[in-house]
Order: structure tokens, then sequence, then C-alpha cells
């Protein structure tokens, strides 16, 4: 009998705990959902007006778009459709790895599945503090690439933007093919989306991330229509042995906890030194950001940072299997033993030469992500989020006798009179024209 496997050791522990769900908040998103929902635009009007202090047009029109467009640097311009290019070709191929098909299970019965894409998305771009550019090419990128008809996007109103939304976001939008855009953020940019206000269809899914006003709004709104995840603040997790190099690791960890206070961050190494001078760097590294970003960033490393020393490289697999991050990046020897042991994270970087910052910008890969341990059984945003997989079947005489005899059995061992009822009648009618 193996002797059970020993608790790592923590060299820097969290400060703080997991919270209940805030009630408080959660009434509060529902009467304003229920107010949206009754009031339609007018009510959506003024809380853009209450909320974002912005009385210009919610519907952005193609003029804006298109001088919007003009004004966006080249530079940036051709920066954004590089990656936006590498976010398309993984989506497409991970779109070509499924396929319909169909089979025949015994003679005379062929069954079969589709692939139909979600006739309207909604896809939220986060615009508060951070103009976030990679989140218009994750999200309606992804849904133009499954096929999705008709694309929306919401994404708060700022004053300093002539249309309401910034310039970059508009042209990134404009490049990945949204549909309608709408300058109009929080719950009733959701709400815009959900309740098809504006001249939007509904909603058949709600995508893209948000703060936690536009989480608990997506969260109150599951089962009307499709999310793709209910999301917690941002988290991020490396893996080192002792060739990595602390100086990088410490950036890493920093460069995520830069999100914000709520943003944890956790090393995983088997080697005391490294532990030790991550642990003095990582302060440092966070001094030389400029504010907000310094303030943030020191807030989540003092108060939800944590290092794990472990004796070994299975339990550090162990380990970020039980946090089960949203990036795991692993700067570790024998990387391939890595790739094949890790089993919960949301996304995974490989090797000092990635980082999170490449998967969360340009790489191609998508960087909507389970958070807060939901990476245990679920994956990021993906064409297949898009997509319905629904399966069909038909029946020839072959194939009755046994399948309507089958059934009915089945059917009155269950006690369901009336299935098995709909066996015999095929049954009979197949005896009758035989």
């Amino acid at each position: 009998m193996s002797a059970p496997m020993s608790a790592p050791d923590f060299i820097k522990r969290s400060a703080a705990h997991a919270v209940e769900q805030d009630r408080a908040l959660s009434d509060s998103v529902a009467r304003m959902l229920a107010e949206l929902e009754t009031g339609g635009e007018a009510v959506a009007q003024r809380m853009a007006r209450d909320l974002d202090r912005f009385e210009g047009d919610i519907v952005v029109s193609d003029e804006a778009i298109a001088a919007a467009c003009k004004r966006v640097p080249q530079k940036l311009k051709d920066d954004i459709a590089w990656a936006q290019e590498n976010i398309a070709r993984f989506a497409q191929a991970q779109r070509d790895s499924i396929r319909e098909t169909e089979v025949e299970l015994r003679p005379g019965l062929v069954a079969g599945q589709r692939l139909i894409p979600v006739q309207a998305a909604g896809c939220y771009v986060p615009g508060g503090r951070y103009s976030h550019i990679a989140s218009a090419m994750m999200t309606v990128t992804t849904a133009k690439i499954a096929g999705v008809p008709h694309i929306a996007a919401v994404s708060p109103p700022r004053a300093d933007a002539p249309a309401g939304v910034p310039d970059a976001i508009l042209y990134t939008l404009n490049l990945c093919g949204a549909d309608r855009v709408l300058a109009l953020g929080g719950i009733q940019g959701v709400a815009a989306m959900a309740f098809g206000l504006f001249g939007l269809p509904r909603a058949d899914i709600l995508v893209g991330p948000g703060n936690q006003y536009v989480a608990e709004a997506k969260r109150l709104l599951y089962g009307r229509v499709g999310i793709d995840m209910v999301a917690g603040p941002t988290d991020s997790l490396v893996i080192a042995d002792r060739t990595a190099d602390p100086l990088v690791v410490a950036w890493d960890l920093i460069g995520q906890a830069e999100h914000g206070a709520n943003s944890p961050v956790w090393l995983v190494t088997d080697s005391a030194e490294l532990a030790t001078e991550v642990a003095r760097l990582a302060p440092l590294c966070a001094e030389e950001l400029p504010e907000p970003n310094r303030s943030a960033a020191k807030a989540a490393w003092d108060g939800l940072g944590e290092i794990i020393l472990c004796k070994d490289r299975d339990e550090m697999a162990a380990e970020a299997d039980r946090i089960a991050p949203e990036h795991l990046h692993v700067q570790a020897a024998d990387l391939d033993w890595w790739k094949g042991r890790l089993c919960c994270y949301g996304s995974l970087f490989l090797g000092e030469d990635s980082t999170v910052a490449f998967g969360d910008k340009a790489a191609g890969t998508n960087h909507v992500l389970p958070t807060s341990g939901a990476a245990r059984y679920t994956g990021g945003l993906s064409v297949h989020k898009f997509l319905k997989t629904v399966t069909w079947q038909q029946v020839d005489h072959r194939a009755l006798p046994r399948l309507a005899a089958v059934t009915a059995s089945i059917s009155r061992f269950e006690g369901m009179e009336g299935h098995a009822r709909t066996a015999d009648i095929r049954l009979a009618r197949l005896g009758q024209n035989s």
C-alpha cells in the first residue's frame, strides 16, 4: 500500500479566502434586468445616461464606423490584422476538426449528426479602464468562423471616443465581421442583446468577458439564452523548476496580477531557491508599473498571490490540477511530459518563450477562458460554443421489427405504456403492409 502524498508547503499564502455570492449584487442585477425587459430601449438609454454619462447614439452607424477606421493608425491596423488572422486560422482549424456524421447502425437504421450554428450571437467587449481590442477579436472572429448569421457587439461608451466606442475597437469589430455595434455597456448592454433591443435579433448566446455586473447578468439570463461561461476574476498559475529564470517568472505573475486586486496568481515549484527569489522580485516588478496597474498588481500579489513548494513534479502537477487555473504556464524541463500529464486548465502555455500575454492578445488561441476552478469541467470559448451538435435518425422496414420490439419492451418495463404503443402501432402497420 503506497504512502499518502505529503502536502506541499506554502512559501507565500493568500491572505484572502473565497466569499459567498454577493446577494445584494445579484438582487440589484435582477431588478435592472427586469426593468430593462419591461421598459426596453428607453430604460437602456436612461441607464447609459445615468451610469456611463453617455447621451450619444446607442447604435453606431456605418458612417461612424468608417470614420473611426480612418482614424486608427496604420501600424495598429496591421498589428490587429496579424493577430486576427491567427485567431481566425485557429478557429477554422477547430471548425475543421468536427464534422457532420451519418452511420448505418443496423440495416435500415441510419443515424447522424448535423452541426448548426446559432442564429444570433451577442458579444460583450469590455471598455472601461482598458480598451479590449483582443476581446473583440476573440469573440466576433470565432462566431464568424462558426457560421453565425448575425453577430452583435456591445461595448461601454467613453467620453473621449467620437462614436462612443473607441476607434480601435470599432475598427476591430468591423474587421472581424460584427453586423451591429452598440455603444452600450454593463447590464444594459447585455440586456440589449438578450432582449433584442435597438433593432437586434434576440441573441441565442451571449459571450465575452466583463465585470461582476456583466457576469451576474449573464448568469441570471442563462437558460433563456446560452452563455459561454460564468466568469470570475482572471487567474494565472506558473509551474517552474530550477531551470526557470526567476525574473521571467516574477514578471509573468505580476503581468497577470495587473488585471486587478481580485486576480489570483500562483507559483508552484520544487525549487526553494527559485521560490525565495521570485518572492523577492515580484514586488519589485510591480513597483515598475505605471498607475493604476501598479496598485492593482501590488494588491493582487499581496492579497491573493501564493508560492507553493512541492517535493517533485508529480506533486506540482497534482497541485496545478487541484487549483485548475484559467492560465497555466509551464517553465520547466521535459515539456512533453507536462503537456501529457496536466489536465485542468483553461489554456496551457509551454516553455519560457511562451507567455500568457501572447494568448491574451495575438497567438491565436482564445482568451475567453474558465476561471475560479471551472477548468476542472469546461474549456474556453471556441467555435464549438456557437455550434449545436444535433442528431437525426431514419428507419425503414428492415430495422423496424427489432427496433419496435426492443423499444416496447423497455418502455413497458419502465411503466411508459404510451411509448410502447407508439412502437406497437408501427410494428402492426408493417405487418399489414407486408
